[in-house]
């Protein structure tokens, strides 16, 4: 919120708004919440295992539900003025019932959407399967009457995280299209604009943006950086897609049913125009963007 809009909230008497946040325990999610929290902003975070949640800090209210629960959801917008809306489906199946329920309760939605939306496509046309989803997502909340906001990031840092088993058994990452480049965004970067987004929201009414890290960088370049936030040489060793298929598959903590969306997504992006950065980061939230050196620093314990 801005100092002048702060104050006059003073003057006038009136309440801070409050905030759901919903998927609240991501990476994003909970960099929503702590930045919130630091403008004064009351925080309600939505959350399946509340006493699991580690979000029981600075006066937030936690609530048990998720988007698939039409009753707790229903719960946890009740005294809502704005949400922050993470979409973790793979399809927009439950969206209608989410944008309703949201209309009722809140006067802005910013919704965490995709970098693959591309404008002036409908849902249907869009090429990629997350493109179609977040996009079919976007469309009913600029339908349904609320005000809006949506971020669409380019790859998030934390993806990398998937390499921390084998970075910590060894020296070497192995998978398949290393050479994708990619525009690496912070989760806390991410969050920045949220934040402005929710607390700001004249300003940013009807916005779409495109966020992006300051940076491209290719998987090999990836891990190579990484290796020297930790403190130790690391390489990339390319594999075939099918072994990289199955290696993926192999892995408990990675979705099986997002295995093949991934590669298909990573030749797509290899055949594709090399990405643009943006300046969207730093134009709404007021500092650059971090670098992906920043984030492998502030996240090396997660690779030792």
């Amino acid at each position: 919120m801005d100092r002048d809009t702060a104050m006059n909230r003073a003057a006038g008497g009136m309440a801070e708004p409050t905030v759901l946040v919903t998927g609240a325990t991501g990476n994003v999610g909970r960099q929503v919440v702590a930045q919130l929290l630091a403008t004064g902003v009351r925080v309600r975070a939505l959350t399946r295992q509340p006493d699991s949640a580690g979000l029981a800090y600075g006066g937030v209210d936690v609530r048990a539900g998720d988007l698939a629960d039409p009753r707790g959801l229903e719960e946890a917008l009740k005294g809502v003025d704005r949400a922050f809306l993470m979409w973790p489906l793979h399809t927009a199946d439950a969206a209608p019932n989410v944008v309703e329920a949201l209309r009722r309760h809140v006067d802005h939605v910013v919704f965490l959407s995709s970098g693959a939306v591309q404008d002036g496509l409908t849902p249907e046309q869009q090429r990629h399967p997350v493109g179609r989803s977040h996009a079919a997502v976007e469309r009913l909340i600029e339908r349904s009457g609320l005000g809006w906001t949506h971020l669409r990031p380019s790859t998030f840092a934390s993806n990398t995280l998937w390499w921390a088993d084998q970075i910590r058994a060894g020296d070497v990452v192995r998978g398949a299209f290393g050479a994708v480049p990619m525009a690496l965004l912070h989760e806390a970067d991410i969050a920045a604009v949220a934040v402005r987004a929710l607390t700001e929201e004249d300003r940013h009414a009807k916005a779409a943006y495109t966020l992006t890290g300051p940076e491209v960088l290719t998987q090999v370049d990836q891990v190579r950086i990484l290796g020297e936030a930790i403190g130790r040489p690391l390489r990339w060793e390319e594999l075939s897609r099918e072994a990289a298929r199955q290696q993926l598959l192999a892995d408990d903590t990675f979705p099986d049913s997002f295995v093949d969306t991934l590669l298909d997504g990573y030749a797509e992006m290899l055949d594709a125009p090399r990405p643009v950065t943006t300046t969207t980061i730093e134009d709404v939230a007021g500092r650059p963007a971090r670098t992906f050196h920043q984030w492998a620093v502030d996240h090396a314990a997660d690779f030792r």
